[in-house]
């Protein structure tokens, strides 16, 4: 009898939705694909200047929490379980939907392992800039998001064990508390990045591909979860609704100064552009720092522009462990 109901509703996994499957599987490959600029730009550059951390902080655990979520719904532990019964391909294809939540959670976690590794803190003395100083973040500040980063994930993990232990009827109530939680954080998640990103008028680190990529697949991803969930998931696919909104306020925001960056730089000659920013080297004169987001600030003329480029470019690649050097995390001192 347990085999025949066990039988029963893992039909649902052999009808395969061709649609469905090939929607999955593109949203899948999609969503790595769409991560990579993110990732590559911070590693070019050698900065995560830009990025704000309680950004990092929230959507890594906004992240955390939904990938969580969706593996602890009724429905998804009843389609892995039903794995042992089902061929493999229909247990890949019927899992699609937690693979996508994996891959989203996998890569905005390499995001937040990226920030920490090339976060940079430079003290700078600029008494015309005052209030740039006091916003600019501290590397008790990235410490403070990796601490409460890992607790999160660690106490994800204890609770989700005890009640699978000694309470497994409570683990829906639990993926649900997930859910909401996801999504809170999700809802808040790009408040400070838009406040950082307006603060500093330009993208910084930021990778505005990523961004054209996420903010329309966010709500083609929220609509799958939906087509497989329905109204029961509402707490996996709205966090998915709430995020591409946000992402894309912040993509119009980084457009916008993007252009207007462009267009002040077409009509300013080289040689009129004071600087507008702190010094990235720690000290009170015009010498670029070596990873500075603005060398055009301090050349003259195209040559000492291309030179101060490769100069960067060099050093960037000379360094291989940005945390020990001068400058990196736990490191007071300026270059």
């Amino acid at each position: 009898m347990e085999s025949f109901l066990q039988g029963d509703v893992c039909q649902d996994l052999r009808e395969i939705s061709v649609v469905n499957l090939i929607v999955s599987i593109v949203i899948v490959i999609g969503m790595l694909i769409s991560y990579l600029p993110q990732h590559a730009r911070i590693i070019s550059r050698g900065t995560s200047e830009g990025i704000s951390p309680y950004f990092v902080l929230l959507g890594t655990t906004s992240a955390t929490s939904a990938f969580a979520n969706i593996l602890l719904l009724p429905k998804s532990r009843q389609d892995i379980a039903c794995c042992k019964e089902v061929e493999t391909f229909h247990c890949v294809a019927g899992l699609l939907g937690i693979a996508q939540l994996g891959v989203q959670w996998i890569c905005f976690t390499f995001i937040f392992v990226l920030f920490l590794v090339f976060f940079r803190y430079n003290p700078v003395e600029d008494p015309d800039n005052e209030a740039l100083v006091e916003e600019q973040p501290r590397w008790q500040t990235a410490l403070l998001v990796a601490s409460l980063t890992l607790l999160h994930g660690l106490a994800v993990i204890v609770v989700t064990g005890i009640l699978s232990t000694i309470a497994h009827d409570k683990l829906a109530l639990w993926a649900n508390i997930l859910g909401v939680m996801a999504a809170l954080l999700a809802a808040v998640q790009y408040i400070p990045q838009i406040w950082t990103t307006y603060h500093l008028k330009h993208v910084g680190s930021l990778s505005i591909p990523m961004m054209c990529i996420q903010t329309p697949g966010g709500f083609v991803f929220a609509g799958s979860l939906f087509a497989r969930l329905g109204w029961a998931g509402w707490s996996s696919w709205g966090i998915f609704v709430l995020t591409a909104t946000m992402q894309g306020l912040l993509l119009y925001m980084a457009i916008y100064y993007e252009i207007q960056a462009r267009k002040k730089l077409s009509k300013t000659p080289l040689h009129s552009q004071a600087p507008s920013h702190l010094y990235a080297n720690g000290f009170d004169d015009d010498t670029p720092g070596r990873f500075t987001s603005h060398p055009e600030h301090y050349a003259n003329n195209q040559e000492q522009l291309q030179a101060i480029m490769d100069r960067q470019e060099s050093d960037a690649a000379a360094e291989t462990t940005p945390l020990l050097k001068s400058g990196g995390i736990g490191n007071s001192g300026s270059n």
